[in-house]
């Protein structure tokens, strides 16, 4: 489930914006100020914004560029939706660092598209859309993994954990980076957890043998791997 932050001070709208994206699945946080806003970006990073420009204090284009400024939030996908429809605004909007530019009154079906839309240039992974990695399917909708029409049982946890890895195969990911993608990167475990969770992965792949889809690259971490010398007959 994607998570997305609304940063609104009109209440109604943002209970609207709400209310539509909870019912095609989104996960909703809502912030009313850029303050607030910040706060639940420090706390759990969304997987998008949905950012107005006239915020009490500090204004979304001045929030917008100090996450396209930070590290952390470089990458965070932000949709600028506001009644400034200028074109002068939306190149100062676009320019500090949206993704797009929606403006107001607006079509909360257009808002659903542009969400999607960004979220498959930028996150693919926080779609809900099936995976399939050589024989494995993943189906975040269903919570269901199998191979062959065989389901494979798993956690919560090793179903995001394998998630996370299908939609980014052959690709090293590092504990660390594996701790800030899968668990969250404010969650404090350490790091050596994430080997308790990736056994306890493969045991759960061995049933359909494919446990060895799920590569140790010694001193960087794990990937995971469609090569045939990985899969048993």
């Amino acid at each position: 489930m994607s998570r997305v932050l609304v940063v609104e001070d009109e209440s109604a709208i943002a209970e609207l914006i709400s209310i539509n994206l909870r019912h095609a699945g989104f996960e909703v946080t809502i912030a009313g100020s850029a303050t607030q806003a910040q706060y639940e970006v420090d706390r759990v990073l969304p997987d998008l914004v949905v950012l107005d420009w006239m915020l009490p204090g500090q204004s979304g284009v001045a929030l917008a560029r100090q996450w396209r400024s930070t590290p952390r939030t470089k990458e965070l996908p932000v949709i600028m939706l506001t009644a400034r429809a200028e074109e002068s605004d939306k190149i100062s909007g676009l320019d500090a660092g949206a993704d797009d530019y929606i403006t107001k009154p607006f079509s909360t079906n257009e808002l659903l598209a542009r969400i999607r839309a960004v979220l498959r240039r930028k996150a693919p992974e926080a779609l809900d859309s099936a995976v399939e990695v050589g024989p494995l399917l993943l189906d975040p909708g269903t919570r269901r993994v199998s191979r062959e029409g065989t389901e494979v049982k798993l956690g919560p946890t090793e179903f995001r954990l394998l998630h996370f890895l299908m939609t980014h195969p052959e690709r090293v990911h590092s504990r660390s980076q594996l701790l800030d993608r899968v668990w969250g990167d404010h969650v404090f475990i350490e790091e050596r957890t994430i080997d308790v969770h990736v056994k306890r992965l493969r045991e759960a792949l061995e049933r359909v043998q494919c446990a060895r889809m799920i590569e140790t690259v010694r001193g960087a971490g794990y990937r995971l791997t469609q090569h045939a010398s990985a899969l048993s007959a």
